[in-house]
């Protein structure tokens, strides 16, 4: 922590941030860092900084996309080709406690700010770096993006119909989930500086943060020899019966029962009888069958109006269910809305609009600050002053030399 930090409970405050990130991937991770009280310095490359800027949708240039990501971060101006550039990240170095990237492996080593280069500046300093394929392997220097990252993991062999062609999840879930994986990892690398002085190198995959998702596909497949290999899912879970989505009047509704609860649905569908049925009787039976117990399903659910008639009778039977959600219908639940996982942004030059929410709940944590998204090189006076001393006229002569920028929004 550094010195002079202000006296806060907050998670991170004190701890400050030195972020390479762009597009997704490690904004979402040094986002979250924001959100819970670092000093996030978001290092933005000459000409045009961070590329979501020029992301739409937007209003009037500000796009939604770099608001939502980066909310709450100083934004520093700077051409990283001009060797002044880099002596100004490198002076930083010193005073920070993080840095996070996410470039291509090899990139910020070439530049001379690799982990070797900066631990030798600051021995405590911990970096993330996020990329597709990880800083070690054979794949290690070849570009990603998220679509790339499922295809590998095999994500998108697990999703589709059974007989069709693999599909890609459309969100940015290799991204963000990297995101995630080294936003913990940070946390556990400063957890053990505190004990040790030791910095550390956290090395996140989107590849591994997916491939670590498989709760079944890759260990059935090795205990059966290949013998019971995971194929696309389609509308139904391979594993279980009744268990994927199923037709209401107005939408699709998710039902999924193991054994325990498999009893709880015969009796809301008033078909106790079902419970004896040998086609019914066993996971094994169901999936065999499972064809015509759709069907049962199905003419049972036309009986009610519509989705929310069913999850009422299906939550007070103890059936695990849920209503097929499109992120413009999540916007509006009241169950989304109470827990912030959907919030209003507000932002001068935008307005209000709706966004993810933080993910995590602290017992006892207060109401989210009011965090803004900068604009490009807004903070390159208040970061050079303030942590190296910088005074006006050294400024206006790197933006004279072109080695800050800035910009509009």
């Amino acid at each position: 922590m550094l010195e002079g930090s202000a006296a806060n409970d907050d998670f991170l405050e004190g701890v400050t941030v030195l972020d390479f990130t762009q597009y997704l991937a490690g904004p979402s991770c040094t986002r979250l860092m924001a959100e819970i009280g670092a000093d996030v310095i978001k290092v933005e490359a000459a000409p045009t900084g961070d590329p979501t800027r020029q992301r739409t949708p937007a209003i009037d240039g500000r796009a939604g996309l770099f608001v939502q990501q980066n909310r709450g971060k100083r934004s520093l101006g700077v051409d990283l080709r001009h060797p002044d550039g880099i002596a100004i990240v490198k002076d930083l170095v010193r005073c920070v406690d993080v840095v996070v990237e996410n470039a291509t492996p090899g990139v910020m080593t070439r530049k001379g700010l690799g982990y070797d280069d900066l631990a030798a500046i600051n021995p405590g300093i911990v970096m993330a770096s996020i990329s597709g394929f990880g800083q070690f392997g054979p794949y290690r220097e070849r570009k990603s993006f998220d679509f790339v990252a499922q295809a590998m993991a095999g994500m998108m062999h697990m999703t589709g119909e059974p007989d069709g062609p693999p599909y890609f999840v459309g969100v940015g879930l290799a991204d963000t989930n990297a995101g995630v994986h080294a936003f913990a990892g940070i946390g556990y690398a400063l957890f053990r500086r505190d004990r040790t002085g030791r910095g550390s190198h956290v090395d996140v995959a989107m590849t591994d943060a997916l491939f670590h998702m498989h709760e079944f596909a890759v260990q059935a497949s090795s205990i059966t020899g290949d013998r019971d290999l995971p194929l696309r899912q389609g509308r139904h879970y391979q594993p279980a019966a009744p268990a994927g989505t199923f037709a209401c009047r107005d939408g699709w509704v998710v039902i999924l029962c193991t054994q325990r609860q498999v009893e709880n649905l015969w009796s809301v569908m008033g078909r106790p009888e079902l419970g004896a049925d040998e086609r019914f009787a066993t996971n094994e039976a169901r999936l065999a069958n499972r064809e015509v117990l759709t069907e049962m399903i199905e003419a049972w659910l036309t009986t009610f109006a519509g989705v929310d008639e069913v999850l009422d009778a299906l939550a007070e039977a103890g059936v695990p269910a849920g209503k097929v959600m499109s992120p413009a219908d999540a916007v509006d639940d009241p169950h989304f809305r109470a827990r912030g996982t959907v919030r209003e942004i507000a932002d001068p030059y935008i307005g209000s609009f709706s966004a993810p929410g933080f993910p995590i709940k602290f017992d006892g944590r207060p109401v989210e600050p009011p965090l803004v998204a900068p604009a490009l090189g807004e903070h390159n006076e208040a970061v050079l002053t303030g942590l190296l001393g910088w005074t006006g006229e050294q400024i206006r002569a790197a933006e004279v030399a072109g080695v800050l920028i800035a910009g509009n929004r």
